[in-house]
């Protein structure tokens, strides 16, 4: 079973690596929100994944204010979002 962790760990790594990098290195902004949005679930999975391996619920409450502060920013920012040629 520890494989199992090792390998999810593993993955989650990579998003988050390859998140940061388009993050970074985005020709527009668009790109960048997106992997903005992209980091956000990569950390609510790794939370979720550290949630369910150590079986305690006490992440959960910054689980649900996570998720709500990425459907918020998700929202607004698109929103007051300017062109890239401006």
């Amino acid at each position: 079973m520890s494989v199992i962790w090792i390998l999810a760990g593993c993955a989650l790594v990579a998003a988050a690596l390859l998140a940061v990098y388009r993050l970074i290195a985005g020709p527009s902004t668009l790109d960048r929100l997106v992997a903005a949005e992209m980091t956000t679930a990569v950390c609510l999975s790794g939370m979720g994944a550290w949630a369910a391996y150590s079986v305690d619920s006490a992440v959960l409450a910054a689980l649900v204010a996570l998720a709500l502060l990425g459907f918020i920013g998700s929202i607004s920012v698109p929103r007051f979002r300017r062109s890239d040629r401006e």
